[in-house]
């Protein structure tokens, strides 16, 4: 006779074992403990960027407070030069993006298709060049950019900010265009597409997901990035940069806010992009 399930059991499960459930719950509990450690300073910070000044220089601090006000926000966004660095960090961003995919994806490409002397010390070499730190380049830079005529302008710091982003990202487009499989270019180049044809129309939108994991590391980068902003500008200065520069005659509610607005924006980019990220995990929902 075959073996049935007793009813109460849906088909095609079983009962954990003792170690199953114990590893289960290790691992549950891992996860929380690092999403906690992630979010707790996130939850804190805007917690307090909502509380009201006189209760936020009280003691002890109320997990929560009384009411929330909007006065320290309002007080950091209308502060001198926020809202103007705000929208250079943006542009900044946005071009050290454009520039980074624009050169990680066809280096990616060729890293993962073609077979060539010295491949292996390409990969290493891009890596060595994050080993510079930039406080070293800091005046060599500056004579360049100003022989560029690039200085204190968005251009320059995205220029470096795509440098600092390029390693990393040509090492993850070159880790997704591997997953694409090469038998469907070879049958849309037998098609009458030539290589690059094929790359813009199969395997382009195939690597869309790594690509927007890669556009995402790049924006963080670029969003978090200080020093070579602050050094290579002087009135065309990012956020971080301008929040820096004020940073030691302000009050604290002033820093409080700053930092909890300066990651607002990286979590609405993070949002918008989900999708692309839930698809690369293997995250897309069944078909029913």
């Amino acid at each position: 006779m075959t073996p049935t399930m007793p009813p109460d059991v849906p088909p095609g499960s079983r009962r954990l074992t003792p170690r199953e459930a114990r590893n289960r719950v290790l691992l549950y509990m891992a996860v929380v403990a690092i999403a906690s450690w992630v979010l707790l300073p996130i939850f804190l910070i805007a917690v307090l960027s909502f509380t009201p000044r006189e209760e936020f220089f009280g003691w002890p601090k109320p997990l929560i407070p009384s009411r929330f006000s909007i006065e320290t926000m309002a007080f950091f966004v209308n502060s001198y030069g926020v809202l103007e660095s705000t929208l250079n960090s943006i542009w900044v961003a946005l071009l050290t993006i454009a520039i980074t995919l624009v050169i990680a994806a066809p280096a990616g490409y060729a890293l993962s298709r073609f077979v060539f002397r010295g491949r292996e010390a390409f990969r290493l070499g891009i890596l060595i060049t994050r080993m510079f730190p930039t406080a070293l380049l800091a005046v060599p830079l500056i004579v360049l950019y100003y022989r560029l005529g690039i200085y204190d302008t968005l251009v320059g710091v995205a220029f470096i900010h795509a440098a600092m982003a390029l390693p990393f990202s040509v090492l993850i487009t070159t880790s997704i265009f591997v997953g694409v499989s090469k038998e469907l270019e070879e049958a849309a180049m037998t098609l009458g597409c030539s290589r690059l044809e094929a790359f813009v129309r199969i395997t382009l939108p195939l690597a869309l997901p790594g690509l927007a994991a890669a556009a995402m590391f790049t924006f963080v980068i670029s969003w978090n990035e200080v020093f070579a902003a602050a050094v290579l500008t002087t009135q065309n200065r990012t956020l971080p940069a301008q929040v820096l520069a004020n940073l030691r005659a302000s009050q604290p509610y002033f820093k409080v806010a700053g930092g909890f607005f300066m990651t607002i924006p990286a979590l609405i980019f993070i949002f918008l992009i989900r999708r692309y990220l839930i698809q690369m995990w293997g995250g897309a929902p069944a078909e029913r």
